[in-house]
Parts: C-alpha cells; structure tokens; sequence
C-alpha cells in the first residue's frame, strides 16, 4: 500500500477552490538521493525555472525544519510560507514535507494554498515522488479554470528537474 498526503481538514481535497496531483515513479533513484534537490529551497531555481527569489524570513535560518518560515515566486505569485511538515527520509518510511503558502491581498487577490510532497523507496530499486496542492481564494478558481492547466504542468516540470537534478547530482 502506498502512503498519501496528509491534509489539514480545510484543505482537503475536493473541497478547495483547486487541486493538482502529480507523481512520478522511477528506477535507479532513492528517496535519500531526491531529499537534498527538494528539502534545499536554494536548489529549486537550479532545476525548476517557476521558482526565484527564495530566502529565509529569519535571516540566521539556513535550512528547513518545521515552523520555519521563508519566501519565493512562482507563477508570478509572491508566496509566504512555513514549514508544517518536514520528515526527511528514514529506512521503511516516507520522506515528506509540507508548506502553508499564502499570497496577501483582498477577497479577489488573497490565495492560499497546502503544498505537499511525498517520497518514498519502492521494491526493485524504485522511488515514488508525490506532489500535491489544494488551493482556496479567487486566484485558485481562475486556475482551476485555465486549460491547459498551469499548475498540472508546473508541478509535473518541478518533478521532472527534480528527477534530473538528483540523477545528476546537481551541485545544491
């Protein structure tokens, strides 16, 4: 059985404004050999070209952990966000992080949004590599509507730079 993400109730799936789901599985890769390319946000605009302009809120924070909080763009969106989950990879268990993203502004510019990844080893030397968002606000609706989908093929080209990265062990 394969593990899910885990939602906040106000943000489960099927009940926000938008929601997006892409996954890739792979040979030849590990969930410890993934983690370094996803839980380093400083890595992201190496391989993911939506992504820019990260930093920490708290300049002394170096890295990722629960409750931390830090800022990029993506999709022309200025997000805040902090950390709600963050379970780097363990033998047996998946490897999850999780962030809260908000865009501020008015009942028509306000977002925000659960940003959710799993990682997990596979039997025959495989890794499973999850990504989810529920999004409620106005933005998320008007996304929701746009074909072809931004988000679906954002997320899938996160994946698939996440996928070259760590199979070239991209220097983060």
């Amino acid at each position: 059985m394969q593990n899910s993400i885990i939602w906040p109730i106000e943000y489960l799936p099927g009940t926000t404004d938008n929601f997006c789901s892409n996954e890739v599985i792979i040979a030849g890769l590990s969930a410890e050999e993934v983690w370094p390319y996803l839980s380093n946000p400083f890595a992201w605009p190496k391989y993911y070209v939506n992504s820019s302009n990260v930093a920490f809120t708290d300049e002394k924070e170096q890295s990722f952990s629960k409750d931390v909080r830090f800022h990029f763009k993506t999709f022309g969106f200025p997000v805040e966000a902090v950390i709600i989950e963050y379970i780097p990879p363990v033998a047996g268990e998946a490897a999850r992080i999780a962030w809260h993203g908000w865009v501020e502004g008015d009942e028509e510019t306000r977002l925000d949004v659960i940003h959710a990844w799993l990682i997990e080893d596979l039997p025959e030397g495989r890794v499973r590599i999850l990504t989810q968002e529920s999004q409620i606000g106005k933005p998320a609706q008007t996304l929701a509507q746009t074909k072809p989908n931004p988000m679906i093929n954002g997320h899938q080209d996160w994946l698939d730079g996440l996928v070259i990265a760590a199979r070239k062990k991209l220097k983060v």
